[in-house]
């Protein structure tokens, strides 16, 4: 009898304090301003992405605040991600989206620069999956090489592929590309968005980049038409074809060796948190769990839906404790794989992540 008694005090203390937590919850986020952090500067995808949540995403809070997007590129995004795990205020009133690479930085060590542990960030989740989208190696058709055998060559012409500035994706997969599929390229590196990344193909300053596809159909749509002047040579971060290119080889169809396809598919594993939202560390549970809650929402509302829709975006959301998963199994990754990454981060120092 007692113990029936107690479990029904605890059920209709914890419904009494519900009530109390929403009602203090709605206290602070009315007629309050979120500031969500965005590692890129306008026009890409991950600024894109950010936008659409932005508009969404208060009506899911308590108190229905405001949410305000800014911008504050640099580094590949590490600017953003050191500036949210460090200087932001820990009050749920600062959110902050950044590269997908970013907790594989994090768990690597070596680079006084990487000032957070991704284990201790207060993980919202993500918009993407990546179940739905690819990351493409894409280039004019006039480059020098027309198919993905001719640029594993080394006695034909080296594709030119840019990329901005700090080693992440944007630099890395070319290298991974050439380590373990035979890709001949040479990198210019140092744009400072997709937006100049774009137009320096369009100009032909460059052959290509490597991007989601998710990101060209939002913005460059008419690139993916056959009669276009780009084609798509290889697909990443891709068990299987993806079905707008069934032609297109993924790398682990190309990989050289047993070794390779185990380092492409470690390469692949934060794609899984495609477009990450975090808050600082230390929130309390109450605010943690409040923006949690919105997040995945957010993802099922039906004019949220609609808007990503005719930006043509990927929405495959997962939350925090997927986050974790993910970024645990980075963490198991084999030694040799995981060295092989740090080097590969000192190679590409200086060069950057693609949006």
């Amino acid at each position: 009898m007692f113990a029936r008694s107690s479990a029904a005090t605890v059920v209709a203390a914890a419904l009494a304090v519900v009530p109390a937590h929403a009602d203090a919850l709605a206290d602070f986020y009315k007629g309050r301003q979120i500031n969500l952090i965005v590692g890129y500067g306008p026009g890409g995808g991950y600024d894109i992405h950010a936008r659409l949540l932005a508009r969404h995403f208060g009506k899911f809070i308590p108190g229905h605040p405001t949410v305000v997007v800014q911008n504050m590129p640099g580094a590949g995004s590490l600017r953003a991600v050191n500036y949210l795990y460090n200087v932001a205020p820990k009050d749920g009133a600062t959110i902050g989206t950044f590269a997908r690479n970013m907790p594989l930085l994090g768990l690597l060590g070596g680079n006084s620069n990487v000032q957070f542990d991704p284990r201790r960030l207060t993980w919202l989740g993500s918009t993407s999956s990546f179940a739905n989208d690819a990351y493409i190696l894409l280039v004019r058709k006039d480059a020098p090489v027309k198919s993905i055998e001719e640029a594993r060559r080394s006695d034909f012409p080296a594709l030119v592929l840019g990329a901005t500035a700090e080693g992440a994706t944007g630099n890395d997969v070319p290298i991974i590309l050439r380590d373990t599929i035979g890709l001949h390229v040479k990198q210019v590196v140092g744009y400072p968005d997709t937006a100049s990344i774009f137009l320096a193909m369009e100009r032909g300053e460059i052959h290509g980049r490597t991007v989601d596809l998710s990101t060209v159909k939002s913005i460059k749509p008419e690139w993916l038409k056959p009669d276009s002047d780009f084609r798509v040579l290889v697909q990443f971060a891709r068990t299987t074809r993806h079905p707008d290119f069934p032609d297109v080889p993924t790398a682990r169809e190309l990989a050289k060796n047993e070794a390779a396809r185990a380092l492409i598919e470690l390469a692949e594993l934060p794609y899984a948190l495609s477009r990450p939202f975090a808050a600082p560390p230390h929130l309390s549970a109450a605010r943690a769990k409040a923006l949690q809650r919105a997040f995945l929402a957010v993802h099922g509302d039906l004019e949220y839906l609609e808007d990503a829709a005719k930006l043509s975006l990927d929405v495959s959301p997962i939350g925090a404790d997927e986050i974790l998963r993910a970024i645990d199994r980075i963490a198991v990754a084999p030694p040799e794989l995981l060295d092989y990454v740090r080097r590969l981060l000192a190679e590409t120092r200086g060069g950057g992540q693609a949006q």
